[in-house]
């Protein structure tokens, strides 16, 4: 199996037959929401019949270049979601945050008393051509799965007359997050096609720097609350469980950085030379990341999982969630896992501290034989509520000092070079907070009886995701409930080469948001 191109998911079955492509008649079928909540074969009926529409939406929309390290590959992904909203009767408005604009739009319904907020981001992660298996990232390519694991190109017209829900559309974003917003639009055109709306006004909030960190959206939330302002709040990003299950998730870690910089000799020395003189910062780094954790992967430094104490009703919650570890580390190709919880679920109820990165010198074909003169280690955490990362810093601090360091913000002058014999530079950001959402809220029964409505099941029920969106900011300010609404499979490589979208996954998630836009909000 070609893991780096996207394998099938390991525990879903494989279904090897192709089946002719049936536009069902759904004109009849639908009287009026206020008369009628469509029922899971109506909503089936209805996806059908405008599935394929929402593989051109989506195609068109991730054919845009969109690295928001690049602010000039924005602007037209901005031009094209603003008449994709005025195209459809909606308003829109840029909210201007310094720099990249964030996307506000509305449609309101008559006699509605309720809004739902929907959060979706446009830009995606950089894209190394030459790792993809493809000509373009940019351009959206059909692929099924050989026997042997890999994948082939087909023509995207094969879908005019056939469909196998295991054939995917690569490109870069197709899953993170275009996929789900040309879900969106492609159940909201159903929707008109029959004269049904939400029984709630919606608004959608569009960002563009997600990838980057939102670095303006927390201050822009605040500035903007007024035109933000809604009853809860709804997230289309992430993937499914990894069963690929319909999903709900009512939290996401936050996250926040930690940059540290150790010194050896102002300028690398000649390792003959120096060697066993010269004390080699590349080591100082080891021994300092080495003494924040033991031997079984938890965090050390005292007080960093305090305030976090699982019930029994919330382990009950965590061994719900149809997680097969064996499946998992078989997966990733591990022989072991960390410690910090007993399972998957239970490790991300806590903060983690990560090593995301490493540098010192030279290896490989330019390795050279000295005593580097820094080395440079940049770590991240990933946030739960309970964990305040101001608070979490400090306790860092203070072991870094423990361990013999002097602590400095720039890079230390002569005089501290002398004085100090053990000098790390520490810089810290913090992008956004965690959030959590209580399962048994009205918008948490609201969201499983439209899923249960849709899928004859309830769906996975996620306490907190490990991965992070910027989310909080909305919750603080707004005062809102907020729960993810997953849709595309787990395996689809996001942020790395030859990310990729199921087809079934696609036609799964135009069915979700069907039953959410059609389900009497409570």
């Amino acid at each position: 199996m070609n893991l780096d191109e996207g394998g099938l998911l390991p525990i879903l079955p494989k279904i090897s037959y192709m089946k002719k492509l049936i536009l069902l008649p759904v004109f009849g079928i639908f009287f009026t929401l206020s008369a009628q909540t469509p029922d899971q074969s109506q909503l089936e009926t209805l996806t059908e019949a405008n599935w394929q529409k929402g593989i051109q939406i989506l195609n068109e929309l991730v054919s845009i270049p969109n690295d928001a390290y690049y602010p000039e590959q924005i602007e037209p992904n901005i031009q094209w979601c603003e008449k994709a909203f005025a195209s459809r009767g909606w308003s829109s408005e840029r909210l201007d945050t310094g720099g990249i604009p964030l996307l506000l739009a509305e449609k309101k319904q008559e006699s509605a008393t309720k809004t739902a907020l929907f959060y979706f981001h446009i830009d995606g992660q950089a894209v190394d051509r030459s790792k993809w298996n493809q000509d373009d990232p940019y351009k959206p390519t059909l692929k099924e799965q050989k026997a042997d694991g890999s994948w082939e190109i087909i023509p995207m017209d094969r879908l005019q007359a056939e469909y196998n829900p295991d054939w995917r559309i690569y490109g870069r974003s197709t899953s993170d997050d275009k996929g789900p917003f040309a879900m969106f639009l492609t159940a909201w055109d159903a929707l008109l096609d029959q004269n049904l709306a939400p029984d709630y006004h919606i608004k959608i909030i569009l960002d563009f720097e997600e990838e980057q960190g939102s670095p303006r959206l927390p201050a822009a939330v605040i500035q903007y609350q007024e035109k933000l302002k809604a009853d809860l709040m709804l997230i289309m990003d992430g993937p499914r469980h990894t069963s690929n299950l319909p999903t709900l998730s009512y939290g996401a870690r936050g996250i926040s950085e930690l940059f540290l910089t150790t010194y050896g000799p102002r300028v690398p020395q000649h390792s003959g030379h120096y060697g066993n003189y010269a004390p080699n910062p590349a080591l100082l780094m080891s021994q300092l990341l080495a003494s924040m954790k033991d031997a079984e992967g938890r965090v050390v430094i005292p007080g960093f999982y305090d305030g976090i104490k699982l019930t029994d009703s919330e382990k009950a919650i965590l061994q719900a969630v149809p997680d097969d570890e064996f499946v998992i580390k078989k997966r990733l190709g591990l022989g072991r896992t960390d410690q910090v919880g007993q399972t998957y679920q239970e490790s991300i109820q806590y903060p983690s501290l990560n090593i995301r990165g490493m540098k010192s010198a030279w290896v490989g074909p330019e390795a050279r034989t000295i005593v580097p003169d820094i080395a440079v280690a940049e770590l991240d955490m990933r946030l739960v509520p309970e964990s305040d990362p101001v608070r979490l810093f400090g306790l860092i601090k203070e072991h870094i000092r423990n361990q013999g360091f002097y602590i400095v913000e720039k890079d230390p002058s002569d005089e501290e070079r002398m004085n100090h014999p053990k000098i790390v530079k520490v810089n810290t950001s913090i992008s956004y907070q965690a959030f959590r959402t209580p399962m048994d809220s009205p918008t948490g029964a609201w969201l499983r009886k439209a899923m249960a409505r849709a899928f004859g099941q309830e769906p996975v029920q996620i306490r907190i995701s490990g991965g992070s969106i910027p989310i909080s900011p909305f919750v603080d300010a707004l005062g809102i409930p907020a729960v993810t609404i997953p849709t595309v499979n787990a395996d689809n490589n996001q942020h790395s080469p030859n990310e990729n979208i199921r087809l079934g996954n696609y036609k799964e998630g135009i069915l979700a948001i069907l039953s959410v836009l059609t389900e009497p909000i409570y």
